[in-house]
């Protein structure tokens, strides 16, 4: 008996344990897309999009509103905060944050995420370009509006 209570309560309890991996973090309204050539920066235009992202603690899946089946996950390899330089200073400084990657098809793809916003750097494998697509974070009511971008300051996801 003893040794078929553990099998017993991770049959009882696992659907329940498993629901439940990601949660929300946080929702994004793209703000820029670009793709960069060489010396060359080419705006991408893009209607807006509000992203969804959620965490596990181990990885980050992002879903375009409207769209929650098709998302991206990205495995994260550093919770410790991320570097950032604002306009004229010449210092950087480490918020909180995190960066994570994902490689799929040859294509890579870096993750930078803070409460403040969400730059993904897409480098494809044979290609001379480079993808980058930033937003900004939403105000938790303003999801489903699409409303301003409202930056926040807060903990590490």
């Amino acid at each position: 008996m003893m040794r078929i209570l553990p099998i017993l309560l991770s049959l009882a309890l696992g659907p329940a344990l498993c629901a439940g991996d990601f949660r929300p973090f946080a929702n994004f309204l793209l703000s820029s897309h670009v793709k960069v050539t060489g010396d060359r920066v080419t705006p991408i235009p893009m209607k807006p999009i509000v992203f969804h992202v959620a965490t596990d603690g181990v990885r980050v899946r992002i879903s375009a509103e409207g769209n929650a089946e098709a998302s991206s996950t990205f495995e994260i390899y550093r919770s410790d905060g991320v570097g950032r330089q604002r306009p004229g200073e010449a210092t950087l400084e480490v918020i909180p944050g995190i960066q994570a990657m994902s490689k799929a098809g040859g294509v890579l793809r870096h993750l930078r995420l803070t409460r403040e916003s969400l730059t993904i750097t897409t480098f494809p494998g044979v290609s001379d370009h480079t993808v980058i697509t930033q937003a900004l974070a939403m105000a938790p009511d303003a999801a489903t509006a699409a409303s301003k971008p409202v930056p926040s300051a807060s903990a590490t996801p």
